[in-house]
């Protein structure tokens, strides 16, 4: 054999190897794209639509609500959401009704369906004038003496309401969450996942292990003059993306198509009488 037969021969044994090489990483890059964790998740893309009453022609998207993904079926979920469905329902109006608290202070609450007083911002108007809201006032004129500025008192009103006003059915609501978060997390030996919805009713489960799953509210939302409850059954695949139809849920007045998961209403409890009227 000349050394330029030899030469050739030691480059195509060269080339041969480099091309085994390269299709084996070419073998183990498919391998590992299949079994990719990315890729072995999915994703639920939630909408929460309401009708309030029959008079509103079109649903619209429940905002700023926190739902919760728990692992297992509704049969294997069964104790919790009777748990759940058992639960005592106080509503907004009848916790500050039953501290005391003024109608128009109630009303200020119900207009953007706040559960404390954090929720929004405290307008001059709400403390001045024929609009204004007598628990701001007296936390006003306590401010002004603290702060030495009116501007400021009102900024900072807050601090200078009784801590029920400020926050207490809140803190009520969530002593509840908890005590129904630790049952179902106990049961599943899975931490719960919680999303909170935006303004048009939207909210994102992601990096999901495939399986079944429980999609709740765990405390009912008053939506109009009715506590809602959502327990939907969700099945998440490897590989779903937040890019598909989102998994649709609302009320009974709202007749949409594609609608996932109804749920279950009840009429908001009456009020015993307010400490204020006795």
């Amino acid at each position: 054999m000349t050394a330029i037969t030899l030469k050739y021969s030691r480059l195509a044994l060269l080339l041969t190897f480099g091309l085994t090489l390269l299709s084996s990483f070419a073998v183990f890059s498919v391998g590992q794209t299949q079994v990719s964790p990315a890729l072995a998740r999915g994703v639920v893309r939630l909408r929460v639509r309401v009708k309030l009453d029959d008079s509103n022609k079109r649903a619209v998207g429940l905002a700023r609500k926190r739902f919760f993904l728990i692992k297992g079926s509704l049969e294997e979920n069964k104790d919790l959401v009777q748990s759940i469905e058992q639960r005592p329902l106080v509503s907004r109006d009848c916790y500050y009704r039953g501290i005391g608290a003024s109608e128009p202070f109630i009303s200020w609450l119900k207009q953007n369906d706040c559960e404390s007083v954090y929720c929004r911002e405290i307008e001059t108007k709400n403390v001045e004038g024929p609009g204004a809201i007598p628990e701001f006032q007296q936390a006003i004129a306590a401010g002004e003496k603290e702060f030495g500025s009116r501007e400021l008192a009102r900024k900072w009103l807050a601090v200078n309401l009784r801590d029920d006003l400020r926050s207490g059915f809140y803190q009520r609501q969530q002593l509840d969450l908890h005590s129904l978060l630790k049952q179902a997390e106990e049961r599943t030996g899975r931490k719960v996942i919680s999303v909170m919805t935006d303004r048009n009713g939207t909210a994102y489960f992601t990096d999901i292990e495939p399986g079944v799953y429980v999609i709740s509210n765990l405390i009912p939302a008053e939506v109009g003059e009715r506590a809602t409850l959502w327990n939907c059954e969700v099945n998440v695949n490897a590989g779903d993306l937040a890019s598909e139809k989102p998994f649709l849920i609302s009320n009974p007045a709202n007749k949409e198509k594609n609608v996932k998961c109804v749920a279950v209403e009840k009429p908001l409890p009456a009020c015993p009488p307010s400490k204020a009227s006795r």
